[in-house]
């Protein structure tokens, strides 16, 4: 670690790399995010060599925020894990405290209460106004719903998530024969949301099941595309029946497969 603080410091010096120094927290942090999505990728293609890399790149990503901090007499990356130690022995009271959690729903309702508290939060609705609105939509909408769950602001079953569910198409429905962009835009949100909460009843990751759902599409796009050049058909030329029924093929033969 003392290695990795050491190349980052030489590397914002005046001996060091001229990029390298120009960066401030703005500039690099779309690179976080990059980096954060690429350990991702890792984790779901469960290659343990390639999240070992793409944890370092996270890591560097820390120590270079931390680094510029630490140029301005802000912070030091000692600070950043003083202070993620010190939280998680606070939030973990069952642990290293006398609170008693038997079970998981328990340790998430003493970590909620746990949270509000030191972030100076006084109601439920802070907690959810805690959340980073710059979190992928579906996750931010899923995290949102599970808080809200745990003070008992849920649908007691499925069968009121769906109905609820088919109600938001109906309006969404309305707004669009009424040709009100506005309130189209609002309905389809509000569709959205509604979906995130079957997903969460059904027990399924909104973000990963749209995930599947992109991939799906991308490879049968590109069996349609290979059916298209086999028939001698130009894709952009074709009428939508044609396209539909090199669709229905591709579909078929991923089935079969």
């Amino acid at each position: 670690m003392e290695d990795l603080l050491r190349i980052m410091r030489l590397l914002r010096s005046p001996e060091g790399c001229p990029w390298d120094r120009e960066q401030d927290h703005k500039s690099i942090r779309s690179n976080f995010l990059e980096e954060t999505h690429e350990a991702l990728e890792a984790i779901e293609r469960e290659d343990a060599e390639l999240l070992r890399e793409e944890l370092g790149d996270v890591l560097m990503q820390v120590v270079f925020h931390a680094c510029i901090e630490e140029e301005r007499d802000s912070f030091t990356f000692d600070d950043v894990v003083d202070g993620v130690s010190r939280k998680l022995v606070v939030r973990h009271p069952h642990v290293f405290g006398e609170v008693q959690a038997d079970d998981t729903a328990q340790v998430l309702k003493n970590w909620d209460a746990i949270k509000r508290e030191t972030k100076g939060g006084k109601t439920q609705a802070d907690l959810l106004r805690s959340l980073p609105r710059s979190l992928p939509a579906l996750m931010r909408a899923a995290k949102v719903q599970t808080r809200a769950k745990r003070v008992g602001f849920d649908w007691p079953e499925l069968s009121g998530a769906m109905a609820s569910l088919e109600s938001e198409l109906a309006e969404l429905k309305e707004a669009v024969a009424a040709g009100a962009p506005a309130a189209v835009e609002e309905e389809l949100g509000d569709l959205l949301f509604s979906v995130v909460n079957v997903s969460r009843f059904l027990q399924a990751d909104a973000e990963q099941a749209l995930t599947g759902a992109t991939d799906k599409f991308i490879r049968r796009f590109t069996e349609v595309e290979r059916l298209a050049e086999q028939q001698g058909m130009d894709m952009p030329a074709a009428s939508l029946e044609e396209l539909d029924r090199l669709w229905d093929q591709a579909k078929a033969a991923e089935k079969g497969r």
